[in-house]
Parts: structure tokens; C-alpha cells; sequence
């Protein structure tokens, strides 16, 4: 299952940087086309700046205004995005690059990745996209009415547009000349994992599926449940903010180049490597919540903040996928670690007065596990099931052998099948989501993609660096930190999928193997089931 590790990898394997030869070559074509681009790129970061602010420090009576401000942005990124000077610039590029004293392997993939994403775009009809932008704001309204009435029948009419209109778009962007062998859902699945098809995902699904069910009975029998008591309490929302900056700073977020506040929902959002928000959210009765929300952010940024300079594509993140491996990394591979906690329960009690756990009891509480109906309130070990069932749900919408109406009945056997539970209503089951009224279709399997990618990367960090878990214990960081960087956050998207880039950077493509070790070790010893 497990390859040898391999004694030597190319470290320069599709590295970021080029030679200083290389860089002296002039391409003037290609700059013309970088210009245009990173206006793009410096509209859509000032966008994000007032997405920002209306999220955390908006005053509420401004949201009219703001709703213009951010129309008026997307409305001029559009025009340039779809610019036919644009489409000059990338093909000259392409043609100067052609050149035998011009070639470079960077300038070539950003030619290839806005060759490709200027055709996709240019093939939506604008009509159809103005469709699905007014679609997203009525089917949000329509689920957001629906999830409170407990009614799926109120939210079923704009379910089905939203599907319908999203295989429109999917249709439109392949091409016919890719319509028979790109299906609608794997051109979908592209938008947020490049490269990963419905039969690959299949595969990989399929095996974590049946090694968690049966481990999730047993765990689930088990007399030796830890303890709650160590995450029970009141813990001063001040005194958690402080916390959180304390653990997510050494961990290495750069704290000089973003900052952490509070919102609604934790999120992270970059307007350039060297600004790079992030926001938490606490409750004042547990204070884990808002630790693992900002150390789960924390990942996500330290990706974003490590990312190569260029306001080019080619230096964004690769995947969705790949950006959840980072904060899953560090969430659950040091931040939910034995290690981690024997180092981190002295900074909790000196943040709490009177706090008196130990390492092992806090570790314990905070790898309990317990089923329920709610994907964002699940532990590591039932979550991938809560992703898997969504994902053969919207299969099977795309694919046509599911109708919208049967939804919910599907939704409910899967979930008696995987977690042995009956959900009591349409609000704890099929419309607890908000990405299908965004048409965010292909998105939910990035979580657990994600999830494997994590398990793998922290298997293969822990062979080259040996000592990885002493070092977590004694608060040091950084060599984890540039070992993730040189292996995931400098390559940006040079890589063409997730598979190409540890194939690249481990020596193999996703194996979901180490995934499944990795859960059924930690829960095995924890819950004592040998």
C-alpha cells in the first residue's frame, strides 16, 4: 500500500524560480499580456478588500451602498477579463514563447492556464451568465426561507434551476468538442479540483467509506469515551482572542503580514501574499471552537502568505482541495496531536485562571467523537462521511438518475446507512448547505480530497523530518512550516492537478491509504479497541 520512501526527490522539480539567465530573456508580448492581467488581478484584490470589510467592520446601514461598490468592481473585472485585447495579448504571448530563445516554463503554463480560462469564459453565453448571477441571490433566499420553515418542498423549484442552470454553464464551457469525453460533472469537479475525475474520486471515496463505517461502530461501542470536561467552563471571549494570536503566531503565521478578527463565519482571504486576513469566531462556555476555527484559518493563510509574488495566476492556490490540506494539516495533524497539547496546555492555563486539565485529558476531549446530522459540527472521523454522501447526491442530480424530490429520502437512507441515524427534519439534512443555491456544485468532495491530501503530506513530513512530533511538542514550528512550503505553497499552480503535484513532490499520487491509517491508529489507541 505504503511506497518505499524515496531517498532523494527533486527539490527544483517545477520550482518557482528560473535561472538569472532566463530572467534577462525579453518577451515583450508576454509583458504586455502580464500588464493586463494583474490590473485584473488588482481590481478583483480591491474587490476583496470591501468583501472584507462588509463582512467584519461594515456598519449595517451601509450594505446598499456597498452592494453598488462591489457591483460596479465585478462589472469593470468582467469587462476586462473578457476583453478581446486580452485574448490578442495571450496568444501573441503564446506565439513569442514559441520561440527556441524563448522558451521558459513558467511564462508558458500562465499562458496555458489564461488561454484556458479566457475560452471557458468566452463560451458562457452572457445571458446565461446573468441568469446565474440573479439565480444565486433569489435560490439563496429561497433555501435560506426554506431551511427556516423546515420545508425542502419551498426550496425544491429553485433546487432544480439552480441544477438545471449550472449543467447549462458546465455544457457551454467543454465545448463540443470535449462533450463526449468530459462529462457534465467532471467539468464541473474541474472548477474546484483540476484534474480530478467523478471515476477517480469514486475510487477514492469508495475505500475511505469502507474502512470508516465499520470503525465508526466500533468506536461508537466503546465504554472508554473521553471526557468532556476539559473544553466545559467559561472562558472570557478576550482571553480566547489572545490565545488564539499566541498558538496561530508560533505555529507561523506572519503576523506582519495579516491580521485576525472576528466574523460571523471564520474565513480567510489574501489580497496579496503580503496581506492575508483571517477571522475566528468564540463562544464563552468552550474554548476550542474558536482555537481550531483559527488555527484551521491560520492554514489557509500560511498557504496564501507563502504563495510565489507575481499577481498572476500561475502563483494562486492550485486547488480547493489543496488549500483544505493546509488547514486540515495544521488543524488536525499538529493542532490535535498528543504533542501539540503537551506544548499547548501551559498557554491555556496561564490564559484561564484556575484551568487545571492536563495534556492528555485536553487531547482526549478534543478527539471525541459523536454522530450527528450537521457536516460543519462533525468530528475528523464521522466528517468524511458527511462529504461522501453529498457528493453521491449531487452525482447522481448531474447524472440524471436522481430526481430533485428524492432528495431528501436519498439524503436520509445514506445517512441511516453510513451513521446509523434518522434525521428528524429537512433543516438537519438536505438543506443545512448553502452550496447548492450558490451552484457551487463539485465543491463538496474538495473537503475530504483535502482531508486524505493532509494525512499524506503529514506522513511524508514525519519521514523527513523524524523528530517532527519533538519538535511540535517543544513549540517548534518552522521546519514543518518550510517543509510544507517547499513541497506545496512555492509551486503555486505550475503543477496541472493535485495527483501531478505529489506525485511530483512525494513520489506518488493521492493514496487515501495513509488517510485511513492514520484515523483508525489514532482511534484505535484512543478509544481502546484492541
Amino acid at each position: 500500500i505504503f511506497p518505499a520512501h524515496p531517498k532523494e526527490r527533486s527539490a527544483n522539480a517545477m520550482a518557482s524560480t528560473t535561472s538569472e539567465e532566463e530572467k534577462t530573456i525579453e518577451a515583450p508580448a508576454y509583458d504586455e499580456m502580464v500588464k493586463q492581467l494583474s490590473t485584473i488581478t488588482q481590481l478583483g484584490r480591491c474587490k476583496a478588500v470591501l468583501g472584507y470589510d462588509q463582512m467584519v467592520f461594515m456598519p449595517s446601514m451601509a450594505a446598499p451602498e456597498r452592494g453598488a461598490q462591489l457591483s460596479a468592481l465585478a462589472a469593470l473585472i468582467h469587462e476586462k477579463s473578457t476583453d478581446s485585447k486580452l485574448l490578442n495579448s495571450i496568444k501573441e504571448a503564446q506565439r513569442e514563447l514559441e520561440s527556441p530563445n524563448k522558451q521558459d516554463m513558467d511564462k508558458s503554463r500562465l499562458v496555458e492556464i489564461e488561454l484556458e480560462s479566457f475560452t471557458k469564459q468566452a463560451r458562457v453565453p452572457s445571458e446565461l451568465a446573468a441568469k446565474a448571477a440573479s439565480l444565486q441571490a433569489s435560490a439563496h433566499a429561497a433555501w435560506v426561507q426554506a431551511r427556516e420553515k423546515d420545508d425542502f418542498a419551498m426550496f425544491a423549484p429553485a433546487l432544480k434551476d439552480c441544477f438545471q442552470t449550472a449543467k447549462d454553464i458546465a455544457d457551454a464551457k467543454r465545448g463540443t468538442e470535449h462533450a463526449e469525453s468530459q462529462t457534465l460533472y467532471a467539468e464541473m469537479l474541474d472548477e474546484f479540483e483540476k484534474g480530478m475525475s467523478p471515476e477517480r474520486i469514486d475510487a477514492i471515496f469508495q475505500e475511505i467509506e469502507s474502512a470508516l463505517v465499520p470503525l465508526i461502530a466500533r468506536v461508537m461501542a466503546s465504554p472508554n469515551k473521553p471526557s468532556l470536561k476539559p473544553l466545559q467552563g467559561t472562558f472570557p471571549i478576550d482571553a480566547q482572542k489572545k490565545l488564539s494570536e499566541t498558538i496561530v503566531s508560533n505555529l507561523g503565521f506572519d503576523v506582519t503580514k495579516g491580521r485576525i478578527d472576528v466574523s460571523v463565519h471564520p474565513f480567510t482571504t489574501s489580497f496579496s501574499p503580503k496581506d492575508v486576513r483571517i477571522t475566528s469566531r468564540f463562544k464563552d462556555d468552550d474554548f476550542y471552537p474558536g482555537l481550531k476555527g483559527t488555527i484551521h484559518e491560520g492554514g489557509h493563510a500560511m498557504y496564501e502568505q507563502n504563495l510565489g509574488p507575481s499577481p498572476t495566476s500561475i502563483d494562486t492556490a492550485l486547488s480547493m482541495g489543496t488549500h483544505e490540506s493546509q488547514s486540515l494539516f495544521w488543524e488536525r495533524h499538529v493542532g490535535m496531536s498528543r504533542a501539540f497539547w503537551k506544548w499547548a496546555t501551559p498557554i491555556v492555563k496561564e490564559t484561564f485562571e484556575n484551568y487545571d486539565s492536563t495534556p492528555e485529558e485536553i487531547y482526549s476531549a478534543v478527539n471525541n467523537v459523536s454522530k450527528g446530522y450537521i457536516r460543519v459540527e462533525a468530528d475528523e472521523l464521522t466528517y468524511p462521511l458527511h462529504v461522501i454522501l453529498r457528493y453521491g447526491i449531487e452525482k447522481e442530480l448531474i447524472e440524471g438518475t436522481l430526481a430533485i424530490d428524492d432528495v431528501p429520502n436519498r439524503w436520509n437512507e445514506r445517512m441511516k446507512a453510513f451513521l446509523d441515524l434518522d434525521v428528524p427534519s429537512d433543516a438537519k439534512g438536505c438543506l443545512q448547505d448553502v452550496h447548492w443555491s450558490a451552484m457551487a456544485i463539485g465543491y463538496f468532495p474538495t473537503y475530504l480530497i483535502g482531508s486524505a491530501t493532509a494525512a499524506q503530506l503529514a506522513y511524508y513530513c514525519s519521514k523527513d523530518i523524524p523528530n517532527m512530533f519533538d519538535q511540535i511538542e517543544k513549540g517548534e514550528f518552522g521546519t514543518i512550516k518550510s517543509w510544507l512550503t517547499d513541497k506545496v505553497h512555492r509551486h503555486g499552480r505550475r503543477y496541472k492537478s493535485l495527483d501531478a503535484l505529489l506525485e511530483a513532490q512525494l513520489g506518488e499520487p493521492l493514496n487515501p491509504q495513509y488517510f485511513i491509517k492514520y484515523l483508525t491508529d489514532k482511534y484505535t489507541d484512543l478509544y481502546k479497541l484492541d
